[in-house]
């Protein structure tokens, strides 16, 4: 047995709630700082929920005429946000995938998810066609050297990669190949702006 798998059997799951008001609490960023991402995901990632919840549900919704949601990987899934808007939206055969937040993935959504790393895809252990690739908040963790051959190895299940993110990384566009298609925003209770990223590539 792998030692995140020891992580995830030992959680026990908590309301969707109290996760959201928890890490809203605590801070992810200070989090990561503290225990480092994979670390943090080890530790909470049956407890994961995205705080931005309905930034990500505002920006899927408005940009339904531009992506194509009939076959998404719902890539770094966390719990199901992106799954979920999907659903209720009418699109039914979403796949996810996430090493850590298998467990919370499960409670939203009733289904299991695929336990792909960003090094998994890496290694080209990538299985299946997808009309899009939806990534929310988490590319900008990939190391800097992972990104150009993680985003080639999406493209060739893909052709188009939709990146949600609270910043502008990670910038694809500067990788060669890789042509930013759109890019829309829309602003948290505070006033931060949540990015959506939609890229294609001439691999």
């Amino acid at each position: 047995m792998k030692s995140k798998d020891i992580c995830l059997s030992t959680f026990v799951f908590i309301p969707h709630n109290w996760a959201k008001k928890f890490q809203m609490s605590d801070g992810i960023r200070n989090q990561y700082s503290d225990l480092g991402v994979e670390g943090f995901y080890c530790k909470e990632g049956a407890n994961y929920s995205n705080p931005h919840f309905s930034q990500v549900e505002e920006l899927l919704q408005k940009n339904e005429h531009r992506i194509d949601y009939s076959q998404v990987l719902d890539f770094c899934c966390g719990s199901g946000e992106v799954s979920f808007v999907l659903e209720q939206m009418g699109y039914l055969k979403t796949i996810a995938s996430d090493p850590f937040t298998q467990e919370a993935y499960k409670q939203r959504m009733g289904k299991k998810c695929q336990s792909w790393t960003f090094e998994d895809i890496v290694k080209g252990k990538l299985v299946g066609t997808y009309s899009a690739v939806v990534c929310s908040f988490a590319m900008h963790l990939c190391a800097d050297d992972l990104l150009f051959p993680l985003s080639y190895q999406l493209f060739q299940h893909t052709p188009h990669l939709i990146i949600i993110t609270p910043h502008k990384r990670p910038e694809l566009e500067k990788l060669e190949g890789i042509h930013l298609d759109f890019e829309d925003f829309c602003l948290t209770d505070r006033g931060k702006k949540v990015r959506l990223r939609a890229f294609r590539s001439t691999f």
